[in-house]
């Protein structure tokens, strides 16, 4: 295993807040990429004090910012706007996740910053994209989860709309702003072009997935409803109240696994009922399906009905807390939990990396820093002698 990391010798400067853009760049530096992340000196990123504070500071700021390095700029100042423009012209990837129009009404409109480093990758992540009637408009993942069709079909069909638990339209426009810019990387690298814009909206990042929901559409008419833990026309999925009062998901919607599962239930009758040979037939009778397993797993034990599905190798599992994941064998033989330390040195568990490289993985060096953490070292690097960083400080520039 290699001890150096994928993307070491890669400086990202990140200029977002809260989630997306922010994961974006976590993900970066995880995998070795340098990436500085430039806040205001009035308090930094918000998410610093969101959810269950630590001492006054979030505990998801510990992880989201990890590997990072935090320099303090007022961007209104004249002295450090001209702070940025100097670390930009050396930067491989800018992440930013403001308003569009944000950055030119600073001057570092994409003219400007192409000028600076014709080199240079620039991740844009908003609500609606630089483009567009809505591109104005102000748009937090909920509102990209709601516009991209991820709440519509999210619930049960007989009460409103439901969100997921987490921001999870943030975290998708991440993940297709980081493989934007390794895009783009390999364009500039490989085949000799030039940086450019990787224009993200959430919106788009989550309609991306929604699967066949567009052509089912426009050929058919077909509009996809809520349909709370089943999916119409992948039957049988969904899941079930054991004895115990606990739950099980059970995933047995291919053909054999179905024929394996119809056996378990004692209904050998159903795994060779021709009609029930496919997903499009087996959705047909899905109620009765439904209604049998149903009655089957609730008269079992949770531990019962997941060892017997495990020995016919039905896929299932039980639906898991935080706490079930802490002490589970497959999350600590893939060390999905890491160990890092908080600025008073307690120790506390962190989310362990994904994905996992063969020969180049990636790791956390240290937690999220403290606000300005390394201006210094990083204006001492850009040249500034230690009066003038004093000086820049008295005058709010950093």
């Amino acid at each position: 295993m290699s001890t150096a990391k994928p993307l070491a010798g890669l400086r990202i400067v990140e200029l977002g807040t809260l989630i997306a853009g922010p994961f974006a760049a976590r993900i970066c530096a995880e995998f070795g990429a340098d990436v500085i992340k430039v806040e205001s000196p009035d308090g930094g990123d918000p998410l610093r004090k969101w959810r269950k504070l630590y001492e006054g500071t979030s505990l998801w700021w510990f992880v989201q910012a990890r590997n990072k390095r935090s320099l303090t700029l007022n961007l209104k100042h004249p002295e450090g706007l001209a702070i940025l423009k100097t670390l930009l012209a050396d930067t491989d990837i800018l992440i930013e996740n403001f308003r569009p129009g944000t950055l030119e009404k600073l001057g570092l409109g994409w003219d400007v910053i192409h000028a600076l480093n014709p080199g240079l990758v620039m991740v844009r992540l908003s609500g609606f994209g630089q483009t567009g009637p809505m591109k104005d408009q102000p748009g937090f993942g909920a509102v990209g989860e709601s516009v991209g069709g991820l709440r519509y079909i999210t619930g049960f069909e007989d009460r409103p709309p439901v969100r997921t638990g987490i921001s999870i339209g943030d975290s998708i426009a991440a993940l297709w702003g980081v493989i934007g810019a390794l895009m783009a990387l390999r364009q500039r690298e490989v085949k000799g072009g030039k940086g450019q814009i990787v224009d993200v909206a959430l919106y788009e990042a989550v309609f991306a997935m929604m699967e066949s929901m567009v052509p089912e559409f426009d050929v058919m008419g077909f509009v996809r409803e809520r349909s709370g833990n089943i999916m119409p026309g992948i039957t049988p999925s969904s899941i079930h109240t054991c004895a115990d009062g606990q739950s099980v998901q059970i995933g047995a919607n291919g053909d054999a696994i179905f024929r394996r599962l119809m056996r378990c239930i004692g209904r050998e009758d159903l795994a060779l009922d021709a009609q029930l040979a496919d997903n499009a037939g087996r959705d047909e009778r899905r109620d009765e399906l439904y209604a049998l397993i149903d009655a089957w797993v609730g008269s079992l034990s949770q531990e019962a009905v997941l060892e017997t599905l495990a020995q016919a190798e039905v896929p299932a599992s039980r639906i898991y807390s935080v706490a079930d994941m802490f002490s589970d064998p497959q999350f600590l033989a893939r060390d999905m939990f890491i160990n890092g330390k908080l600025p008073d040195g307690r120790q506390f568990k962190m989310p362990g990396i994904v994905p996992k490289l063969s020969d180049t993985p990636g790791a956390t060096e240290w937690v999220g820093p403290t606000l300005g953490e390394h201006t210094d070292e990083l204006l001492k690097g850009l040249g500034y002698d230690a009066d003038a960083i004093t000086r820049l400080r008295s005058e709010e520039a950093i």
